[in-house]
């Protein structure tokens, strides 16, 4: 039995501290394979080859390719991770997106005592200092980022607000949309705002690649990368999801998409001279993985109203085989041909990111539920044909169930996109408790307990089956957490010292950061108006959700969580803003200075920096392979001022790896999603020229 063999039985229960503690004595003594060396050592492992390794995009479903100004260098040097070739070499990383040069910064960093633990190292930390652990984690699953747009509502927090009072989403129809309204008249749906809008400078793909693109897969591509955002996984942690074999960025995507309206308008619009967008769905999921430069598994999948509870299903397959790291599961659903047209007609587009349990505890990952099964299977139609094996899965504890009959009472007939609404619902439910009853609006949800008064967590179930009789779903359970202990002091900080924060935020160019500095800006001074009316009438039901989700606290608490977030989670784009901030309201005043275009002065916290044009990295210290150690100690000693100074001049630093957090939830505070400047680009319609924030 190896060490994580013993650490999964004894985090299951089925060890005793005892005997896992002789076990692992055991295993210590046992030679050990060489280590795989991480992304980002002088060393790293070759290019993944073979059946298994993924294939290039090629053809008339191959992403756009990431060009232009906004493009980072390609990764050059004795450093740089090697290239795959061959057919089967995943799509060239480009774009603003593209991974940091594998440089020493990393390296050396693991390598002064600055490594991120393993699951042998939180396991064996949690033997040698008395506690257990806090969840059994063997082949479940943790929902670690949610991200999705539905009717009414442009995220999920506006989704669960409509959830939880019960809002009617119907409306005549969108007719302001390029294709026009798909609905005749008489005839109300429930529709996505936006549909035909996209931000191809975000994704550095220039506007005719957008509009040859279908909507669905640039709206899904925007809530992958707002999924895993919301998973703190767009910077150096993206990175660090490896392969056994090595391989960085192993994420997986699995869509679900049974239309293809957009290909069909085009082709009836006959005009040659603009071509035909692709009418399959095969670009659906590569399009999200090549430009985020992603390589693990790609997979579009049709099951009609099933479709992304199967690509849900598919990718915690994918994640137990050990073929991915991370998986984004979800579906997408947007009405545009009027042959479609119906009354009750629904659109919708979603997305869950997926870790193992294990693996989101010891990364730390807030953890929004878990996945204790998932199904998907063939029952042969019923005589009512949306009830098709709605009623053979195990039933919820709980008694609360997401079905595609509940779903289209508040999203429409939502095809492909209902399985990921269904379940979304099931996490916000688990996650708030709040139970939503079959009117929609919701009410408490009270917490059960065993015979001993010990807490059991609340449990959902999901299942939609299709009219031709196939049939997804999903356990969906509450992660339990103990109360989190106080934070402890920042690296380099003194005994007393008024330490300051270092926020970092950056975005493809300066539109674009302006708009996410503002959106920060109005998030954190919600925070605190919440803050104060928590004050007044108590934390409650709803107070302990937030806290063990990550978002409750102080507001100094929350400053530290948001800096920590936006260093790690996020991704260093070229357009950069680097603050020295000592509390939220100064905080808010330098971010309104952003928002504004005002330049910083001589005593501003704010440093700025565009690195687009001109020397990135220009006393080439990424190429120095004592740059880590210099890094690791300037953060030791927290010489705050050098380090914004050398990320700020395009050196690449694994803050992750730094300052990584003790495992468990709650470590993350989790800020809002970057701003996209969305546009509407049509098939024969032409481009707005002045593209506005999304709200």
């Amino acid at each position: 039995m190896n060490e994580r063999e013993i650490l999964t039985r004894f985090k299951a229960g089925t060890l005793e501290r005892e005997q896992a503690a002789r076990l692992l004595a055991a295993a210590a003594g046992t030679a050990r394979p060489p280590a795989v060396a991480r992304p980002g050592t002088p060393h790293p492992p070759p290019a993944a080859t073979g059946p298994h390794a993924p294939p290039t995009a090629t053809g008339p479903h191959a992403p756009p390719t990431a060009t232009g100004p906004h493009a980072l260098p390609a990764a050059t040097g004795p450093h740089a991770p090697p290239t795959a070739t061959g057919p089967h070499a995943p799509p060239a990383a480009t774009g603003p997106h593209v991974p940091p040069a594998a440089g020493p910064v990393a390296a050396t960093a693991v390598t002064a005592g600055h490594a991120r633990s393993g699951p042998g190292d939180a396991g064996t930390a949690a033997l040698a200092a008395g506690g257990g652990p806090g969840a059994e984690a063997d082949d479940r699953y943790a929902v670690v980022g949610v991200a999705g747009r539905y009717p009414s509502a442009r995220d999920v927090d506006a989704y669960w607000e409509n959830l939880r009072k019960g809002r009617d989403t119907s409306a005549p129809g969108p007719p302001a949309r390029p294709g026009g309204n798909p609905l005749a008249a008489g005839q109300r749906g429930h529709f996505v705002d936006g549909a035909a809008d996209f931000d191809p400078d975000f994704f550095g793909v220039t506007a005719a690649q957008g509009i040859a693109t279908d909507p669905q897969e640039r709206l899904f591509t925007e809530v992958v990368w707002e999924a895993l955002e919301d998973a703190g996984c767009t910077g150096s942690r993206l990175d660090a999801l490896t392969t056994a074999a090595g391989a960085p960025r192993a994420v997986g995507v699995f869509a679900g998409v049974s239309s293809c309206d957009y290909a069909l308008l085009a082709a009836s619009a006959q005009n040659h001279n603009l071509g035909t967008p692709a009418g399959g769905h095969a670009g659906l999921s590569a399009t999200a993985a090549g430009l985020l430069s992603l390589t693990g598994p790609a997979q579009a999948v049709d099951t009609a109203e099933c479709s992304a509870l199967t690509a849900v299903h598919l990718a915690v397959e994918a994640l137990r085989r050990g073929e991915c790291a991370a998986a984004v599961a979800g579906g997408v659903e947007l009405l545009l041909h009027p042959a479609r047209a119906r009354d009750g007609a629904g659109e919708g587009v979603g997305a869950v990111v997926l870790k193992p349990l294990s693996r989101a505890l010891t990364d730390g990952d807030r953890i929004h539920a878990v996945l204790k099964d998932t199904y998907s299977r063939f029952a042969p139609p019923q005589s009512a044909p949306h009830a098709a094996g709605e009623e053979s899965a195990p039933q919820a504890a709980s008694g609360v169930e997401e079905t595609r009959r509940s779903t289209a009472a508040r999203t429409g007939h939502a095809g492909a996109a209902t399985g990921i609404a269904a379940l979304t619902a099931a996490v916000l439910q688990v996650r708030h408790g709040v139970r939503l009853a079959p009117d929609g609006a919701g009410t408490p949800w009270p917490r059960a307990t065993d015979a001993h008064g010990r807490r059991l967590p609340r449990t959902a179930r999901v299942q939609v089956a299709a009219d031709g009789g196939q049939v997804a779903g999903a356990v969906v359970e509450e992660h339990l957490t103990a109360p989190a202990p106080p934070p402890s002091p920042a690296a380099g900080e003194a005994s007393g010292a008024r330490r300051p924060h270092l926020v970092l935020l950056s975005a493809p160019t300066p539109a674009h950061l302006a708009a996410t500095a503002g959106r920060l800006a109005d998030w954190l001074d919600k925070q605190n108006q919440q803050d104060k009316q928590n004050e007044q009438d108590g934390q409650g039901e709803h107070g302990e959700r937030d806290r063990q989700g990550g978002q409750g606290g102080d507001g100094a608490g929350r400053l530290a969580g948001v800096a920590r977030a936006l260093r790690g989670g996020r991704a260093a784009l070229p357009c950069r803003i680097a603050l020295l901030v000592h509390d939220t309201a100064q905080l808010l005043t330098e971010l309104a200075r952003v928002g504004d275009g005002r330049p910083a002065d001589g005593g501003s916290a704010l440093r700025w920096a565009d690195l687009r044009e001109g020397a990135i990295d220009p006393l080439a210290l990424n190429e120095a392979p004592e740059t880590g150690d210099f890094v690791a100690a300037l953060w030791r000693e927290g010489r705050l001022e050098q380090l914004r100074g050398l990320w700020l001049q395009g050196v690449d630093i694994d803050w992750a790896a730094l300052e990584t957090p003790e495992a468990g939830e709650g470590t993350w505070v989790v800020p809002p999603a970057s701003v996209f400047l969305r546009r509407p680009l049509w098939h024969g319609a032409g481009t707005a020229s002045q593209p506005e924030p999304a709200p």
